[in-house]
């Protein structure tokens, strides 16, 4: 008897989902403004003896450093083939990266700003 109250019972029906208004578009969208780049990320800084070495003597913004140290990686094929992330040092990016043969490209930026003053 258990068996025919089971067979009985409808299944519960599907509420259909309400349709929702489409999105409106914005009428007219701000024109974008003018990026200002971070004073501390601008300002020049004086590389150690070591860092001098691959990236030059003169005092440059960070950005600067961390684009001359990426072309000196390239212009030498230091990144690795396999996992790109990985940065295969020569001797004077050794120094710089502490002794490390092989660091990641996050990492390289921590142990790059310990040679910036």
């Amino acid at each position: 008897m258990a068996t025919a109250k089971k067979a009985a019972k409808k299944p519960a029906a599907k509420k259909a989902a309400a349709k929702k208004p489409a999105a409106k578009k914005a009428a007219a969208k701000k024109p974008a403004a003018k990026r200002t780049p971070n004073a501390a990320f601008m300002k020049a800084m004086t590389p150690s003896a070591t860092l001098a070495v691959v990236v030059g003597a003169g005092p440059l913004p960070r950005t600067e450093v961390t684009k001359k140290i990426w072309a000196y990686i390239k212009k030498k094929n230091l990144q690795n083939a396999t996992n790109k992330r990985m940065i295969d040092a020569d001797e004077p990016l050794r120094a710089v990266f502490g002794g490390k043969k092989q660091v990641s490209m996050f990492e390289m930026t921590k142990l790059v700003s310990n040679h910036l003053k």
